[in-house]
């Protein structure tokens, strides 16, 4: 049963604040969900129309510290764009980061709640048709190693022509939204878990049948968490934790 990545969760003290924040970004619209939940899309999209990935902001009393795992990237047009982009983003709420990547000609931003984000250099050809979502990025130990599985688990498809040994980069097979980029990264293990994935069968799917899948490609329960309920945890084979949602 196939699965397909769906949005990006993100726990959050304030989720409305976070929410306001991310729309502002993107240029996107809120909408209140159940139990203290913020999602943000765009005007006029609607699941499971391909493209864009939503962000899903949830209540947590306490969003642990550190580096995420997952981060977001922002696409630039232009030199002059890109100044005003980072400056833009910084006058909403955003600071500068710092996690040790030196002279790069990109720029590292966290947050108000200290999440990271990059705005990127421009790329032409790259990041040009994305929309303001470049691409979501996973820190990996061995990317090549997991990319099958995040293929089989996100319903992407790899690009041969961008993936290098130190990074798998994969898209929708309808060539629209954002990138899901899997980098080389030595610190991944010991990252938090604020930024998650989730994945979910499509609406005539069955939920159990896709865990069950997604257990054989590599998958394995996440600690103190039971393979039951309308969302399902697991953590792939690095042990990232991601969610098996109900068929959407």
């Amino acid at each position: 049963m196939p699965t397909r990545l769906v949005q990006v969760t993100i726990d959050a003290a304030d989720p409305e604040r976070q929410a306001r924040f991310w729309s502002q970004v993107f240029g996107w619209q809120t909408q209140a969900m159940a139990d203290g939940e913020v999602m943000i899309l765009p005007g006029g999209w609607r699941y499971p129309d391909p493209g864009p990935l939503p962000l899903l902001f949830v209540p947590a009393s306490e969003p642990r510290p550190g580096r995420n795992r997952v981060h977001i990237d922002v696409p630039t047009k232009s030199p002059a764009f890109f100044e005003d982009e980072v400056k833009r983003i910084i006058g909403l709420g955003a600071t500068p980061a710092d996690i040790g990547q030196g002279d790069v000609p990109w720029e590292v931003l966290a947050d108000p709640e200290g999440n990271e984000l990059c705005i990127l250099d421009p790329r032409p050809g790259v990041y040009f048709d994305t929309g303001p979502l470049a691409a979501v990025v996973l820190g990996c130990a061995d990317p090549a190693a997991i990319a099958g599985f995040w293929t089989q688990a996100s319903g992407f498809r790899r690009s041969e022509s961008r993936s290098t040994p130190d990074t798998a980069v994969m898209r929708t097979p309808v060539v629209r939204g954002p990138f899901l980029e899997l980098i080389r990264d030595p610190g991944a293990a010991a990252a938090v878990g604020r930024v998650r994935l989730d994945v979910a069968p499509p609406a005539d799917g069955d939920l159990d049948e896709a865990v069950t899948e997604l257990l054989t490609a590599g998958a394995r329960p996440a600690d103190g968490e039971q393979a039951k309920g309308p969302a399902i945890t697991l953590s792939d084979p690095e042990g990232f934790d991601f969610r098996v949602l109900t068929p959407r």
